[in-house]
């Protein structure tokens, strides 16, 4: 009972690493284009989070018997790619790298799970192909494209009788903003799920996968207040850094972004919501020839998209091996008690105030404008040919 209270905890700490980690997707843009207030923007978002929770549990189901045998792994295999997962969701955090929670997920559980069984009968292949690894490369494509296709539609004369009257636009914006995070928690939230009714189905609580109401609260109360808590870090990058977004690019990132996120929760696809909006804002931000996203930046995340699963599995594949030697599972133990301690007592230097980044970003923004005209202004000296 203690080892299910425990990875039950710590699918929970996971869920809430999620939220925090992918507190960008719903709010970069909005933030960006400043529609609303950070502060306003994330209790929104978790709201929402917490809501969409309840409206499917197809994902859930990929997750908890899609992925993986059940009756072939452990409470430890869960554990291990449980920790496996938030140890790389809190290192791409930390670099503000905006990568997928769910590859790091289904990279950790399944990594752990081949390290425990000593083979690779134990993953189901055909899951990981069709629901993880092919609507990872496709979808983000047509975020891509469609985000691309809708800023065009709002250029032009439509985007200048749209400019003058901004207020529809900035409704828009938060409507489409809201269908993220409610889409967000719908995709995201039901990850957990799926992980929790596994582990009961594997400590023998349950003869059958089934998904309980308290399952269900517990997840969207860990994600909602992951989101709220926030990571500038990576919304800075999706916001900012990536492309210089406008407020009709805001619009058209997020408008595609929901769509696709909602089509994939119907399909059950455990989709990376990161992906999808983070190409959404490269597609609506490449309206000006390509030169409003920053590519350098983009590959990098493309590269931090493609290392996630072999990464995280790796990294569950360890902590499985760690589980194994005598007093290993006290260990892993140790280490998400020091990880949630550190959280704690450094909460103001990781989890730094939304309103202080932006105006401080706005500030550092202002400074560069007004020295750029004068730097303008200086004289060039001309640079004698060399004969």
């Amino acid at each position: 009972m203690f080892e299910l209270a425990m990875v039950v905890a710590i699918a929970l700490l996971f869920d809430f690493t999620n939220g925090f980690h992918d507190a960008a997707n719903s709010i970069a843009t909005s933030v960006a284009t400043r529609s609303i207030s950070p502060r306003v923007a994330v209790i929104a978002a978790g709201i929402l989070n917490f809501v969409g929770a309840y409206l499917s549990l197809n994902v859930a189901k990929t997750i908890g018997k899609g992925i993986i045998d059940p009756h072939a792994i452990t409470m430890d295999t869960i554990l291990a790619g449980l920790v496996g997962a938030i140890t790389w969701n809190l290192v791409t955090w930390w670099k503000g790298l905006p990568t997928s929670s769910s590859h790091a997920l289904i990279g950790g559980v399944a990594g752990a799970a081949i390290a425990t069984t000593g083979g690779l009968d134990v993953i189901q292949w055909a899951g990981i192909r069709t629901k993880v690894i092919e609507p990872s490369i496709y979808v983000p494509i047509l975020g891509f494209a469609l985000a691309a296709v809708l800023a065009l539609l709002l250029a032009g004369r439509v985007g200048r009788y749209l400019d003058a009257r901004p207020g529809p636009l900035r409704g828009l914006q938060l409507v489409s903003a809201g269908f993220v995070a409610l889409t967000h928690g719908t995709n995201d939230a039901q990850k957990t799920m799926g992980v929790i009714a596994l582990a009961l189905v594997v400590s023998g609580h349950h003869a059958a996968f089934v998904i309980d109401d308290w399952v269900i609260f517990a997840a969207a109360v860990a994600i909602a207040l992951g989101t709220y808590v926030g990571g500038w870090r990576i919304v800075n990058t999706v916001g900012r850094r990536l492309s210089d977004l406008d407020l009709r690019a805001g619009v058209a990132a997020q408008t595609s972004a929901a769509f696709l996120l909602w089509r994939a929760a119907d399909f059950g696809f455990p989709i990376s919501t990161t992906q999808v909006i983070t190409g959404s804002v490269l597609g609506s931000g490449s309206k000006r020839r390509w030169s409003g996203t920053r590519w350098s930046v983009a590959g990098n995340v493309a590269v931090a998209w493609v290392i996630t699963l072999p990464c995280a599995g790796a990294v569950g594949a360890m902590y499985a091996e760690i589980g194994q030697v005598p007093g290993g599972t006290e260990i892993i133990y140790a280490f998400v008690a020091a990880a949630v301690a550190v959280m704690i007592v450094r909460r103001r230097t990781l989890f730094t105030g939304w309103e202080e980044e932006v105006a401080r970003s706005d500030a550092a923004a202002a400074a560069a404008q007004v020295a750029a005209p004068g730097d303008a202004t200086k004289p060039r000296r001309r640079s004698k040919a060399i004969v």
